[in-house]
């Protein structure tokens, strides 16, 4: 693995065209394997469209288009970061989908 991904970074993966956001906890990610969300630049707001703004990634990240990527197996590098708040909106938003009732 190139480097520790943290919970919030962005990355480009490898014959993956969109960026992706890591959503999984840092000490998932220590396996070289995470989860991402990927980040499309247009779009509309919504529950599990949420728009984010870092300094070089903008758009809506697709909480229902979560994904495990295999670190290990693919080229990628991390572009950008997403500040905390935003990680816990996008995390909670990706619970609700879990949730019970």
């Amino acid at each position: 693995m190139k480097g520790k991904l943290h919970q919030g970074d962005i990355v480009k993966v490898e014959k993956i065209k969109l960026p992706v956001l890591v959503v999984s906890k840092d000490f998932f990610n220590q396996t070289g394997e995470v989860i991402g969300c990927p980040i499309f630049q247009t779009g509309e707001a919504g529950p599990l469209h949420i728009r984010v703004k870092a300094k070089e990634i903008e758009g809506y990240v697709h909480c229902e288009k979560m994904n495990l990527l295999d670190l290990n197996a693919r080229g990628y590098s991390k572009v950008d970061r997403i500040h905390m708040a935003d990680v816990m909106n996008i995390t909670d938003a990706i619970q609700g989908i879990f949730d019970y009732v």
